[in-house]
């Protein structure tokens, strides 16, 4: 990895990879209500090697949540850093109520006593003494109710049990709320080439805050694995009954309108030998000094694909500008 590509956790100070790890797919299959909010089946052990394989390629950043397979996916982390967790930055996350043994979401909670409760939770299937960076998981809280949230997580920085936390959400009210706490280091967003998030961007950069980007490859989308005749599973969060958040996939295919927008920007992306996934992380990089993309994986593969983007390095200002063109949205603002 390159030290240009190198980031820092926002205000936190702790250096990280530039590219993580997002581990929600390999926590397996799990459901709200008749809902899968999993990828479908995974192998653990082709999990585990695939961690180690990060590891190798100087991939530093994992990013999971106490919900991922109601609990499976941390599980899975400490088993693959166990004897190597001094090598890593976890960041985990908190908010949703759940049942390991039907893997049902079954609530959220955001009450200070269920905070600290995930949080000794957390900190027990991952093995570990300390949570590197403890993000809130309930996108759309209510920001006036945010302030208690956030103080009881600087209570935990004070008390030693996490490092610095964040939100993971996509409105800036809350993010702001967070943004006045000594030791909030990150907001996560959803974001990617063919989904700009310009005022969550703005608000990162602002606050000196790592802008962590979720669906960095568009749920899959951006990897061109998946065409018009694409059928995903039904115990996939993407399959035919997928949450109404779900905009990339429509029936368990990938949606026309998304395709016909990755057509129009894929020859850019490929550009200079890039692999289509790896063009898609070097314009998140580009977008701004703030962002750590998180892309899923299941296989070692794929590990390798997503940390081969670090050898090329952003795109080019003249590419970024074009992409906006194709796209037909103002640059760095949505369309």
């Amino acid at each position: 990895m390159t030290a240009a590509l190198n980031r820092v956790l926002g205000r936190s100070g702790i250096p990280v990879s530039a590219i993580g790890l997002g581990c929600w797919a390999i926590g397996g299959p799990f459901w709200w209500g008749d809902n899968p909010v999993g990828w479908g089946e995974v192998d653990d052990e082709e999990s585990i090697r695939a961690i180690h394989r990060a590891l190798e390629l100087g991939v530093n950043f994992l990013d999971t949540a106490d919900v991922y397979g109601t609990g499976h996916s941390e599980r899975v982390v400490a088993r693959a850093l166990a004897g190597r967790r001094q090598e890593v930055v976890i960041a985990t996350k908190f908010g949703n109520v759940f049942d390991e043994t039907t893997r049902q979401i079954t609530g959220a909670d955001a009450s200070p006593d269920y905070i600290r409760r995930a949080c000794e939770a957390s900190l027990k299937r991952l093995n570990t003494d300390v949570i590197d960076l403890y993000q809130f998981h309930l996108n759309g809280y209510d920001a006036d109710k945010a302030g208690i949230v956030r103080d009881t997580l600087e209570a935990l920085v004070t008390e030693g049990k996490i490092r610095c936390y964040g939100w993971s959400t996509d409105f800036p009210d809350g993010a702001r709320v967070f943004a006045d706490g000594t030791n909030c280091a990150a907001i996560q967003l959803d974001m990617n080439v063919l989904l700009d998030n310009a005022p969550m961007i703005a608000l990162c950069e602002q606050f000196n805050l790592a802008a962590i980007n979720r669906g960095p490859l568009a749920m899959g989308l951006l990897t061109g694995k998946y065409t018009a005749n694409s059928q995903l599973a039904r115990n996939d969060v993407r399959g035919e009954h997928s949450p109404e958040w779900m905009r990339y996939f429509k029936d368990g295919k990938p949606h026309p309108e998304w395709l016909a927008r990755l057509d129009a920007v894929r020859e850019i992306l490929t550009s200079g030998g890039r692999t289509l996934a790896q063009g898609a992380l070097a314009w998140l990089w580009a977008r701004s000094p703030q962002t750590l993309p998180i892309p899923g994986f299941r296989t070692v593969a794929q590990v390798e694909e997503n940390a081969g983007a670090l050898n090329f390095g952003p795109l080019a200002a003249d590419q970024m500008q074009e992409i906006d063109t194709l796209l037909e949205r103002t640059v760095g603002l949505e369309a």
